[in-house]
């Protein structure tokens, strides 16, 4: 994992965040914890399924 890239896209995230607020405009990501975590919970399983790689590739399954 490239850190350098982590940290940037934090750093964006929190300006963006600031920005938002600042302007007094609603935020285009969930506001409450509940949401947030839902979209983590997304992402861990997404990395888990690429980690132990498994899946089915949709459009060959449907012959396309």
């Amino acid at each position: 994992m490239n850190t350098q890239l982590t940290v940037l896209a934090l750093a964006t995230g929190l300006l963006t965040g600031a920005l938002f607020r600042f302007l007094n405009v609603p935020i285009p990501a969930p506001p409450e914890l509940p949401g947030v975590m839902g979209i983590v919970g997304i992402y861990v399983g997404y990395k888990l399924i690429d980690h132990f790689d498994v899946g089915v590739d949709v459009l060959e399954a449907l012959g396309s």
